[in-house]
């Protein structure tokens, strides 16, 4: 049986649409917010440090607004499911490992945590062997510490354990 996007199973538009103008009307009342606690008032030589972010923040406010009542009370013509659930699964595969990489990068380093990542990615979802995948993760930011250590002295972020403190860089 062939199932359309309208009798797909998953996270629905207007759900999507409600969480993401929440998301937004928080961005802009924190700039709303953090703009008053600067000052967002004309003075007598000029504009405050939150005159026009305060503004700014308003108008995102007022969008998100708008968003969120669209949402909530208007008529939907697109498809009814955003994303169903086997297409979340396969982005959520792609964004947990990202978040636990860049959770690395702060503990190890960019070329370890990099390295690790590739490798986990290709025996993961490239179904390729260890030997293989460790190997190319390893070259790949070898070749990387090169350029930017060695050839362009541009120092990347090592980490808070900096386990690559043998080299000397």
């Amino acid at each position: 049986m062939n199932r359309g996007a309208d009798t797909a199973r998953g996270v629905s538009t207007r759900a999507v649409e409600i969480i993401v103008a929440g998301a937004i009307f928080a961005l802009g009342a924190m700039v709303v917010f953090d703009s008053i606690r600067l000052g967002s008032k004309w003075a007598s030589d000029g504009p405050q440090a939150g005159y026009f972010p305060f503004y700014i923040g308003a108008i995102i406010c007022v969008c998100a607004t708008v968003v969120l009542l669209y949402a909530l009370v208007g008529k939907h013509a697109g498809p009814r499911v955003f994303v169903s659930w086997p297409a979340l699964r396969r982005v959520l595969q792609v964004l947990g490992p990202a978040a636990v990489y860049v959770l690395g990068i702060q503990l190890i380093g960019i070329y370890i945590a990099s390295a690790a990542y590739i490798a986990v990615f290709m025996i993961w979802l490239g179904r390729y062997s260890a030997l293989l995948s460790g190997a190319i993760g390893c070259g790949v930011m070898a070749a990387f510490f090169l350029m930017f250590e060695v050839w362009f002295k541009v120092p990347l972020y090592k980490g808070m354990l900096d386990p690559l403190a043998f080299l000397g860089y």
